[in-house]
This record gives C-alpha cells, sequence and structure tokens, in this order.
C-alpha cells in the first residue's frame, strides 16, 4: 500500500510529525513502512509558464522559439525541441539556475545562435513516471491544464512536495489498505481524531430507475446502484491525478479516477457502467452459466464457468464481479448516463474469479483480503458528490440497494488481568481504555478491570480475546514492555521417537556422503506409470481433480518415481556421479474413487549411480553397484538398532520398474521393510541413465524394529580372536543359509561374520562353489581362550556339514 503523506494529512493533523517520524512510529507499532519515497527526486527552481508566441528557428528545422510568460513581468525567450510545442500552452518551465533530477542545472544557453533562457520541460525531464501519463503527455513537453496558475511552483502544482510511505502490509491487515484506513491508525498511535471526508451529496435528478437483484446471494451480500445524468467525461483537476499517481494508478477520465480514487480512500471497489448500455437499467447479480462469455475492458474474451460471479443486465453480462467491467458498458467520452456500483462480494468468489481469469488488480487485491461492508453506502454517496463536483452530473434520487446480509459488529468480552498476564505488564485499568477509545472501538465496562470490547467491521483482523491483547500491546509500546522471566513448571523439551528416528537416519545417509533432496509429492502420470504398483497391486493413482499443471497432477506412491526424475535432471546437467536420498511422504489407497483421505506414509528412499569413488591419481575407482547399495542401507539399519543378524535379503521380480535379477526385499522378522535393487535397463535408457541402484523403505514399519539407536555402547576392553575357512557348497545354496547357520550355531561369542571370497573355476566342481568366511569372536567380559574358541567352530562345522558344505582343504 503506497500512502501519499500530504494526502493523509487532510483526515489526520500531522502538523508537527516529518514523515520519517511517521514511518517510524507506525513500525513500532505493528505496521512496518518498508520505505519513504520523495516524489521530488532533484526538481527545483520550475514554475507554470504560458507560452504567448512560437516561431520556427530560423537555422533549424526542428527547434522551435518561444516566447513564454512566467509570471514575473519578464516573458523569456526559450529555444525548444519538442514536436508538441504550441502558442497558448501552459507549461513546466525550468528557470535560468533550476535543478532536474540527476543534478542537471539549466544555464542560459545558445542553440543554433538564438537564446534560450531556459528549459520547457517533459514528464520525464521532472522525474514523473510517464507511463501514468496519457500517450499523448508520454511524448514531448508536458502540458498543463489551463487552470494551472502562471507562475505557480511547478513542484507544488504537480504534488511532487510529497512522500510517499510503502507499507508492507502483512495479510491480516485489510483494513490498512485505504487511506481512511491509514487514517484510524495513525490516529490511534499518536492520540488524535479522524476527519471524516465530505459524503453529503445533492440529489437534484428524477427518481433512480436502477432495479437490483440479487441471486447469488452466498456471493454478494449487497449491492447499491446510483444513477447519473447530464455527465460530462473529461479530465480530472491535477489534483485528483496528484493522488493517483503517487498510488500508482494511471488517470484516464474524471468519472472512472474518481471511482479509483474512493478505493484507494475508503478502501471499497466500485464501478461505473455507461448506463444507456444496461437494458432496462436493471442489475442482476448471477453465477455464470457454463461456458459463459464476456469481453472484458482490455479487449479479451474471456469463458466463464458455473461458479464465477457475474454482474448482468437482463440480455448480457457487463461485468465478472470484483474483477474488471464489461467493453459492452465501458465509459467512454460520449458517455452521458452511468450508474455507479458500490457492492460487497465475498473474498472467496472474487478470488477463485482472479485466478480463473488470471485478471490481477488493485480492486481484486481488496476484495481478496476482504473489505468492510459498512462501507457500501459511504463509498457510494461519496462518489456520488465527486461524480457531481468533477462532472456537473445531475444525482437521480435514491440509491437502488438489494441487500441480503449484514456483517456485525463483534463484541468480545476481556480482562486487565488477563492483558497484563499475557502480556507480563502492569497496565491499569484507565490506560487500557484509552487505548481502545483511540482505536475508535466501543468499551463498555463490565466491572473493575472488566471490559466487552466492540470491534467495528473495518477491524476483521480482531476476532479473538488475544488479537485486542495485541492491540493494547503495540499501542502500549512493544519497548515499554518489561523483560521478564517465565514462571511456572517447566518441562525440558525433547524429540518423539519418531522424530529422533529420522533426525538420526538424515545424519547418518549424510555422514556416508549422500545428498538429501526434497522433491513435489506430485507429479506426472508418465512419470508415475513407470513405476506403478510396485509396492501394492492393489494401489491405485491418485489424480488430482483441478491441477495446476499436468506436470504436478498425480500423488506418488512411491519415492522411486521422485528419485529417477532428480537424477535425470542431474545427469541432464553433466552430473553423472549421484548419490542422494530423500524423506518424504506417499499417498497410497486402494480405491478407484475416493470416499476416504488416501494413507499418508513416510518413506526413505535412496539412489546411487555413477562412481562412488572416482578415478584419483592412485587409480582406485569404485562404480556404484548393488553391494554397494546394499552396504549402505545396513549401515543405516545398523545404526538405529536393525544388526544383520535380523536381516533377511529374498530375491524379488515383482517391482514394477526394477531389475528382475538384481532386485531384492529386505525383510525383519518375516516382514518386508523395503527393497533394494538396479532400476530395469528399460527404465534406464528411457531416462538416459547409467546403471542406477536404488532403495526404499517404509519407516513406519522400520521404527516398530528399530531398538537402542540412541544408545552408546563403551569400545570393547578384551582382544578379539579371528577364525577363517572355507566351503565347498552347491552353486544353488545362497550364502544367506551359511551365514544363518554360523550365527546361529557361534552363539553370543560371535563379533562378526564376513564372506571375503567367493571362487569357481579350476580344481572345483562345474556345480559347486568355495565361499570363504571370516569370524570374529569376543567376550565381552574376558580374554578369550583358545579353547572356548575351537568349541565352537567345531560345532559350526558339524552343523555346515551337515547342510552340504565341506570344509575346502
Amino acid at each position: 500500500m503506497r500512502v501519499s503523506y500530504n494526502w493523509l494529512k487532510e483526515y489526520v493533523d500531522l502538523t508537527d510529525i516529518t514523515p520519517q517520524e511517521l514511518a517510524e512510529r507506525m513500525t513500532r507499532s505493528g505496521i512496518e513502512v518498508d520505505a519513504i519515497e520523495s516524489r521530488n527526486t532533484g526538481v527545483s527552481n520550475v514554475v507554470v509558464g504560458y507560452v504567448k508566441e512560437r516561431e520556427q528557428h530560423p537555422d533549424a528545422d526542428r527547434l522551435s522559439v518561444c516566447k513564454v510568460d512566467v509570471g514575473n513581468g519578464e516573458d523569456l525567450q526559450i529555444v525548444c525541441g519538442a514536436k508538441n510545442v504550441a502558442a497558448g500552452q501552459k507549461v513546466p518551465i525550468a528557470m535560468i539556475g533550476a535543478v532536474l533530477p540527476g543534478d542537471f542545472k539549466i544555464k542560459k544557453s545558445k542553440l543554433r545562435g538564438v537564446e534560450s533562457q531556459g528549459m520547457i520541460c517533459s514528464a520525464k525531464e521532472l522525474g514523473l513516471n510517464d507511463k501514468l501519463l496519457a500517450k499523448d503527455q508520454q511524448e514531448g513537453i508536458m502540458v498543463l491544464p489551463e487552470d494551472a496558475e502562471i507562475g505557480m511552483d511547478a513542484v507544488s502544482y504537480l504534488g511532487m512536495d510529497d512522500y510517499v510511505l510503502e507499507l508492507g502490509l502483512t495479510p491480516n491487515r485489510a483494513d490498512a489498505m485505504s487511506m481512511i484506513g491509514v487514517a484510524y491508525e495513525v490516529a490511534a498511535i499518536l492520540g488524535r481524531e479522524v476527519i471524516f471526508p465530505e459524503m453529503n451529496v445533492v440529489e437534484n435528478g428524477e427518481a433512480n430507475p436502477v432495479r437490483v437483484t440479487i441471486e447469488a446471494k452466498d456471493h454478494c451480500y449487497q449491492y447499491a446502484g446510483r444513477h447519473f445524468t447530464n455527465v460530462k467525461i473529461g479530465s480530472s483537476p491535477q489534483w485528483l491525478k496528484n493522488r493517483l499517481m503517487a498510488a500508482n494508478v494511471r488517470p484516464i477520465n474524471n468519472v472512472v479516477d474518481v471511482t479509483n480514487y474512493v478505493m484507494l480512500e475508503l478502501g471499497l471497489p466500485l464501478h461505473a457502467f455507461d448506463a444507456s448500455q444496461v437494458v432496462d437499467k436493471e442489475i442482476i447479480v448471477r453465477l455464470a452459466q457454463e461456458g459463459e462469455k464476456i469481453t472484458t475492458l482490455d479487449d479479451q474474451e474471456r469463458t466463464l464457468d458455473d461458479q464465477t460471479l457475474l454482474i448482468t443486465d437482463k440480455t448480457k453480462g457487463v461485468a465478472i464481479a470484483g474483477i474488471m467491467g464489461g467493453a459492452n458498458s465501458e465509459v467512454t467520452d460520449e458517455t452521458t448516463e452511468i450508474i455507479l456500483e458500490a457492492a460487497y462480494f465475498t473474498q472467496q468468489t472474487v478470488r477463485r474469479s482472479a485466478r480463473k481469469t488470471g485478471i490481477r488488480s488493485e480492486a481484486g487485491t481488496r476484495w481478496e483480503k476482504g473489505v468492510d461492508q459498512a462501507r457500501v453506502k459511504l463509498a457510494c454517496d461519496r462518489a456520488a458528490l465527486l461524480i457531481q463536483q468533477l462532472s456537473g452530473a445531475t444525482v437521480s434520487v435514491g440509491v437502488a440497494d438489494d441487500t441480503v446480509q449484514v456483517k456485525q459488529p463483534l463484541a468480545i468480552d476481556i480482562t486487565l488481568e488477563k492483558i497484563n498476564e499475557h502480556l507480563g505488564t502492569s497496565i491499569d485499568a484507565a490506560t487500557v481504555t484509552a487505548i481502545y477509545t483511540r482505536l475508535q472501538f466501543q468499551v463498555e465496562e463490565k466491572g473493575a478491570g472488566a471490559w466487552t470490547i466492540t470491534v467495528p467491521t473495518r477491524r476483521g483482523d480482531i476476532t479473538l480475546v488475544e488479537d485486542l491483547i495485541e492491540e493494547v500491546a503495540r499501542l502500549y509500546g512493544y519497548d515499554n514492555i518489561p523483560i521478564t522471566l517465565p514462571f511456572g513448571e517447566t518441562t525440558p523439551g525433547r524429540l518423539q521417537p519418531e522424530q529422533l528416528l529420522r533426525r538420526i537416519v538424515r545424519h547418518h545417509l549424510i555422514g556416508l556422503g549422500l545428498n538429501e533432496t526434497v522433491s513435489y509429492a506430485l507429479l506426472h502420470p508418465e512419470r508415475m506409470e513407470n513405476f506403478d504398483s510396485m509396492i501394492d497391486a492393489n494401489l491405485k493413482r491418485i489424480s488430482l481433480i483441478m491441477p495446476l499443471s499436468e506436470e504436478h497432477s498425480v500423488l506418488r506412491t512411491n519415492l522411486i518415481a521422485s528419485l529417477v526424475e532428480t537424477a535425470t535432471y542431474n545427469k541432464n546437467r553433466q552430473n553423472h556421479d549421484l548419490g542422494f536420498f530423500e524423506l518424504g511422504n506417499v499417498f497410497l489407497t486402494e480405491e478407484d474413487q475416493l470416499t476416504k483421505l488416501p494413507e499418508q506414509r513416510l518413506y526413505l528412499g535412496g539412489l546411487i549411480a555413477g562412481q562412488w569413488v572416482p578415478q584419483n591419481w592412485t587409480g582406485a575407482k569404485q562404480p556404484a553397484d548393488f553391494f554397494l547399495t546394499k552396504g549402505v542401507v545396513e549401515s543405516v539399519l545398523d545404526r538405529i538398532g536393525l544388526k544383520a543378524t535380523e536381516l533377511t535379503y529374498q530375491p524379488t521380480q515383482t517391482r514394477k520398474g526394477m531389475h528382475p535379477g538384481r532386485t531384492a526385499d529386505v525383510l525383519v522378522g518375516g516382514n518386508v521393510v523395503g527393497f533394494i535393487g538396479q532400476i530395469h535397463p528399460q527404465q534406464e535408457k528411457a531416462y538416459d541413465l547409467d546403471e542406477t541402484y536404488v532403495f526404499q523403505f517404509d519407516l513406519s514399519k522400520l521404527f516398530s524394529h528399530a531398538k537402542d539407536f540412541n544408545d552408546y555402547k563403551p569400545l570393547p576392553k578384551f582382544p578379539a580372536i579371528t577364525r577363517d575357512f572355507a566351503l565347498v557348497v552347491d552353486r544353488s545354496l545362497p550364502v544367506a543359509a551359511l551365514e544363518e547357520i554360523i550365527r546361529r550355531e557361534s552363539g553370543d561369542l560371535l563379533e562378526s561374520v564376513t564372506l571375503f571370497d567367493v571362487y569357481t573355476g579350476e580344481r572345483i566342481d562345474a556345480a559347486k562353489k568355495s565361499v570363504a568366511f571370516s569370524m570374529v569372536y569376543r567376550h565381552p567380559e574376558h580374554t578369550l581362550q583358545d579353547e572356548e574358541v575351537q568349541a565352537v567352530t567345531t560345532r559350526v562345522v558339524e552343523a555346515l556339514k551337515e547342510a552340504g558344505a565341506e570344509l575346502r582343504s
């Protein structure tokens, strides 16, 4: 919100407050002033002049020699190069010694031998934003209205002796999106009165012929219309243009400018129709029909749906409510009769229409944030008065009004004890009463230190006792609230077990060298199709009814699709060595048509591709493979208390999008908690990826098995004993089965078992393979003796022989 300091002075006495002081006090009271902008960017000694004569320069076709009256009794000779300069114009004249933006100083000079005693200025040369001017003012010199007084300071006449305060409003402070709203705020801060603008319109025409009917009663609570005849469309006076331009609003004509002025002043958007284009002067507020079309003021034909609120007459739409008027009822230079609209549309209705049509405007922004219904008639009367004054219009008697419902002021009970308890203060009752009175809230005492506060409808942000307490805090002064320590029982904060598990997993994977990614939970349907049903064939895809784009229209049922999409993005940017993970939600349902919310689960997914250890001067490198990925997974599971002895790997060929021979489910206690494997070569080719390995786990299932994941164990005090042996077994016998036998028979003494060699070839039967294990034995309370270890290994060997294994000599 841009607030003109000079304009604000009309509503609140600011004679002893500078713009800088005002900005400081507003910021300290809760409405931040982001910037203070001077409208004068370095202009001095520029006056209003009158071009008495204009002659062609004797030696230059593109120059004119002008005789200019600047009000000091002595005409100036000025050479001008603008094409649009002419006798009879009033123009801004930079006198000798004047300074223009950029520290450009005007001196007496000669142009092609002719003396020039100043400069006739354009809007740009004065530092004005010429985009806010009419097109004929954007090029050449600036031509001023006839009422400009010769010799007057042009800076003052053009409203450049002003400051604009740029307010950084939070979404809840919609009340401050108007000059009157800011005036209420400033008056409360300074303890002064608000001077309300004149509203007394003189009705001197026939009875108002406008009729209003609201059919969409849930979308429009009130609609008021005034009628004007004998309207003369023309340019607005300079004071009105100055105020609009200070707010970055381009002046158009006196009627349209009044609607914009009142919107800025009172915060209620208005609209004017050419009454001759409204059939029978009848206004109907209804929802559009599906596919109904209207051409708006920007000459764009728009197709509407059945949730767009439309202003119509008997035969056609004339405006999209709260968004933009129709071209078929636009106020033009030929308009002599108008209908003025002042209404209250619901926030949700206008917000949806703005999103659907893609039209963003000052009016739409105010509707979306919320306006005050109590100002509908005030704005209507204020605009009627100004239209009457500026266009000579005749105002018909009465206001056509249809009101469905009226928002009532909210009454809230509050006590002094509660205020002081919340703020940690000892404010007295008189101070609290004074603060609410300064805010112009209705205060009713209910006893000692207790009140009922009636909040005016302009302050829609105040709905709770806490909101009223905040008003006391900011006007009492945040700097005046003492620093106090909290009292009472305190409970040290800590993470819930689930939160701690997520944090441990995240930190451990980062420590292993993986990067964390965060991706959208919404994907393109084709992305999901490639990995659909990889968790469960019964799961259904969940599509959004109204997606913002096709790229994000389907909720993911797994993380693999997101990880592969991220990998493709990196590969396309020449980043081939990948290692990252994501902790994210997936959405699961077995319903074709949702009748209840889908189940939302937190999954852990990871992806590794390219070189895990890149090539270096030693020649060492390690490409990503299944066993590297398995090692990462086992490291994470070990960190949360799941030992390798508790894990089982089971080959699977049912995971969609995964390599059928290089994918395994991970089981804990016989239950599948996740899987690891390689992306199917067809998918790798489709996504232009190298060999890519992934893993995915359901964290809720992992959590149910995790234990002691935040406990620390002491380092062992006693030495270990290592035993190695090689076994010859059938090729079809899984190594995991041998490890299970070793662990089972070794008991608690076994610290670890590692497969360190697999051999097939010479001196080994073609149907056999040799596998070699290394076992580490350790006792936590004493040094192991060889006899103890020998007894265990003997037991292990016997059990392995029973399973069909032979010791390799």
